[in-house]
């Protein structure tokens, strides 16, 4: 017994929702494309699991959230897919794949075969058993990575209001949830073995930033230290946790999100991996040309950086799956991926986005004690990485802008004093080939070297980039006076 697709799209996360709109918009033909996914429902958006799902009033629920809403397009429902005779084959596991005879087969003894596949497969949330730590399936201890997860953390939040929780994890999960369990009248611990929340991109003082800002909604840190164990009452309740420093924490459940895993292992032996997931091209397309891969299970060139990545987040899953549908459908008018590294999120009252790559020299700027504020990193001369919280839509376009020109940069101090206006002055100038920051007496000025055309090289053109600069930055500080 089996079917046999044109094209066929194994996982069905957020990746797998955005191939299958582009997919429809280069015109599949009925009956050519299906998904393949262990969850029962059609593909949604996943950040919504840790953010409006977990709320106590007006929670989101499906279909308010199916894909593609995220990117404010229209919303994917079970109909839709119908409509666009797309099979949705939900609930299933695949327990095998054979790349070379290009065939699946599923947990009931079906057998799946296809001309291209695109494996959109995510990742699984790391376990505590993976780090020796025993009580996973504790009633009170949660994880969030599909719609189960959220499922359960809702009844279990809901069952203790006014209780205590421990968030083992100071990354994206751990901050969001613990975001959602202040709002919902619980009290908080974070937990986490780095000297700061989100450890892989904030530095030291962004971070104070929100912890402090964490703190004065009642939310506590423990750093430095991790989970070793859980403590049970006679009728198996949780009532504490303890520490590796000795700590024990009071405790009525447990969040955990101490990372992810790429679901490779249906491919391997048979794809390359590198970096832990399955290695592709600018096309997004495996070692096996048949085979492709996309969002967080797929390692592929980013060529801003002229290296290999693997990226943990719902833009590179969106703009991955709609690439690799591109050079598919359209191979000789689609070229290679170039995908500028996009980070962020809201919790609370606030927001921050974060483009490229957050190595080299940090340069602070804006008003900490507020909530616009940002930092751009620079490595060999060239900024490479940009953040802002608390940014209107044209300063968030305006960083994103300037760290994919990646323009050179003379002196930090004078960066440092034009802030944001440094990036909304060239965010206009697209023929910009080379930006240069210098300092000259008290005063900051931009001198542009290689220019495109001669007439840019003018005074009053830098004089204008460097008085709209100061300009900006000077009216801003005002107003917070």
């Amino acid at each position: 017994m089996g079917r046999a697709f044109l094209y066929v799209i194994l996982g069905g996360g957020v990746a797998a929702g955005y191939a299958a709109h582009e997919f429809v918009k280069r015109g599949v033909s009925h009956g050519e494309l299906c998904i393949i996914s262990e969850e029962p429902v059609a593909p949604y958006e996943r950040p919504a699991l840790s953010k409006g799902y977990l709320l106590p009033e007006d929670p989101a629920r499906l279909p308010a959230f199916h894909c593609c809403v995220g990117s404010n397009e229209e919303r994917l429902t079970p109909k839709w897919y119908k409509e666009h005779g797309i099979e949705l084959v939900l609930g299933t596991r695949v327990k095998s794949a054979d790349v070379r005879r290009k065939t699946l087969l599923t947990a009931t003894g079906e057998t799946i075969t296809y001309k291209i596949l695109i494996v959109a497969t995510g990742a699984r949330a790391l376990k505590l058993e993976e780090f020796g730590v025993s009580g996973s399936d504790a009633e009170s201890v949660c994880y969030l990575r599909d719609l189960a997860d959220a499922n359960r953390l809702v009844n279990v939040m809901q069952s203790n209001s006014g209780g205590n929780a421990v968030v083992i994890g100071g990354g994206y999960i751990g901050m969001e949830c613990a975001a959602s369990l202040v709002i919902g009248k619980i009290n908080v611990t974070m937990v986490f073995p780095e000297a700061h929340c989100m450890a892989r991109l904030f530095t030291p003082k962004i971070a104070r930033f929100y912890e402090e800002f964490y703190q004065s909604k009642g939310v506590k840190f423990v750093k430095g230290t991790v989970l070793t164990s859980f403590d049970f009452d006679s009728n198996q309740k949780m009532t504490a946790v303890n520490l590796r420093d000795g700590t024990k924490l009071p405790a009525d459940m447990v969040i955990v999100g101490i990372g992810i895993r790429p679901n490779t292992s249906l491919f391997e032996g048979q794809l390359t991996l590198e970096k832990g997931g399955i290695k592709v091209n600018g096309r997004m397309q495996s070692s096996n040309n048949s085979v492709y891969a996309v969002g967080d299970v797929a390692t592929f060139p980013v060529k801003i950086f002229g290296e290999t990545r693997r990226l943990e987040h719902v833009d590179s899953a969106r703009k991955s799956a709609r690439h690799a549908v591109a050079a598919i459908m359209e191979p000789e008018k689609t070229t290679d991926f170039d995908y500028l590294p996009f980070f962020y999120s809201r919790v609370f009252t606030l927001s921050w986005q974060f483009y490229g790559d957050s190595t080299g020299d940090v340069v602070h700027f804006g008003d900490f004690l507020g909530n616009n504020f940002g930092a751009y990193w620079v490595n060999k001369g060239h900024v490479v990485g940009s953040f802002l919280e608390g940014g209107t839509k044209e300063e968030y376009e305006a960083i994103a802008k300037i760290t994919r020109l990646k323009p050179a940069i003379e002196d930090l101090s004078a960066l440092e004093t034009q802030g944001l206006g440094f990036a909304l002055t060239l965010s206009d100038k697209q023929e910009l080939s080379e930006a240069v920051v210098v300092s000259s007496g008290s005063d900051s000025t931009l001198v542009k070297e290689k220019p495109l055309h001669a007439w840019h090289a003018t005074a009053g053109v830098i004089l204008a980039a460097s008085i709209a600069a100061f300009a900006y930055w000077y009216g801003r500080r005002r107003r917070r006076w």
